[in-house]
């Protein structure tokens, strides 16, 4: 299975590294051989039409800061549109970091691949959010996969369990908590007594929010995976603009200290029912939606098997890039 990698950041190091240590393990159990062709990053990109040498790739891209710094096999200043279309590959693998007004540049990235006959997996939340319903209409008229595993819950498996263990129920809601950065300033708040700005900054300096973290504190990446999940999960086509949106920018420690001396806790809340909505919600703390720190929680209500919840990480590089690893595999099967 021949790749195209499009973003060279944490999660697709975390891939190719992957890929590296755990070759012989992937075709011994998998009966797959992946072999990533290109790779592209903001330098340019490093080709190799037989499989570039992933060990050489990753201390080119720590020492120079690109891929395109590979004497023999690198282009400083090309672009992935030089190469989607005409490359032989089968999957392309598009990780460039999430844009919630255009899509882009993944957007494009995305529609060329499938375009041209090629496989997708993306962890790139923003043409999803925007296009779901038509990027599946055009991977179904061009008779290819597109997956998207890591986008919801990192390499926690909420899209994959929903998918296949439900598929026989009827699903009358499904609620979560699917950020992980507000998860952790809201049970900052409660527990400390810090205020809105004070677990901010804790969140920025430990990594979990970005210097701009609207994405998080505005509700829009957990609205992205609502969109996602609505999509995947019922035959509601949605996008971005169908969310009942709220953020948390007006929680207030005494808001949290009120809610807890009466046994709830308040929470960043995803919902799927008759309407689509994102906003704060008091959970009871008996409630085992009810979970602190970064995790992710996902309660699945339905007819016949009543609520299911799975709770796991929902960030990180390695647990991202093990739901590429499950894209991949099922796309093999499938083809």
């Amino acid at each position: 299975m021949r790749l195209i990698l499009i973003g060279y950041g944490v999660v697709a190091q975390s891939l190719t590294k992957i890929l590296t240590v755990r070759k012989q393990e992937i075709l011994k159990r998998h009966k797959m051989h992946p072999r990533v062709v290109a790779i592209v990053d903001r330098g340019g990109l490093a080709l190799n039409p037989k499989g570039l040498d992933l060990e050489k790739v990753e201390a080119t891209k720590k020492k120079y800061g690109s891929v395109a710094a590979i004497p023999e096999y690198g282009s400083p200043g090309k672009t992935a549109q030089d190469i989607i279309e005409n490359l032989d590959a089968e999957v392309v693998i598009e990780a460039t970091p999430t844009n919630l007004n255009s899509g882009e540049p993944g957007m494009s990235h995305m529609e060329e691949a499938l375009k041209s006959g090629k496989n997708v997996v993306t962890v790139n939340k923003g043409p999803l959010a925007l296009a779901l319903p038509a990027l599946s209409e055009m991977a179904t008229y061009n008779d290819v996969h597109l997956r998207f595993g890591g986008t919801v819950g990192g390499g926690t498996p909420i899209l994959d369990f929903g998918k296949k263990c439900l598929s026989f129920d009827k699903l009358i809601a499904i609620e979560g908590i699917l950020n992980g950065s507000t998860n952790y300033m809201l049970t900052e708040m409660e527990q400390h007594g810090t205020t809105f700005e004070e677990a901010l900054s804790e969140a920025q300096d430990k990594g979990y929010a970005e210097a701009d973290p609207s994405l998080d504190v505005d509700g829009l990446d957990a609205a992205a995976k609502l969109v996602i999940m609505a999509n995947w999960f019922t035959d509601k086509e949605v996008t971005l603009k169908d969310i009942s949106i709220k953020g948390i920018r007006d929680i207030k420690p005494e808001n949290l200290k009120e809610a807890s001396e009466r046994g709830f806790a308040i929470k960043l809340i995803g919902r799927i029912d008759e309407e689509l909505k994102v906003g704060p919600a008091e959970l009871r703390k008996s409630d085992p939606l009810c979970i602190g720190g970064t995790l992710n929680a996902v309660k699945f209500q339905s007819e016949f098997a009543g609520d299911e919840i799975i709770i796991g990480k929902g960030a990180g590089g390695p647990e991202t890039a093990s739901a590429i690893l499950r894209d991949l595999l099922d796309i093999r099967e499938k083809m």
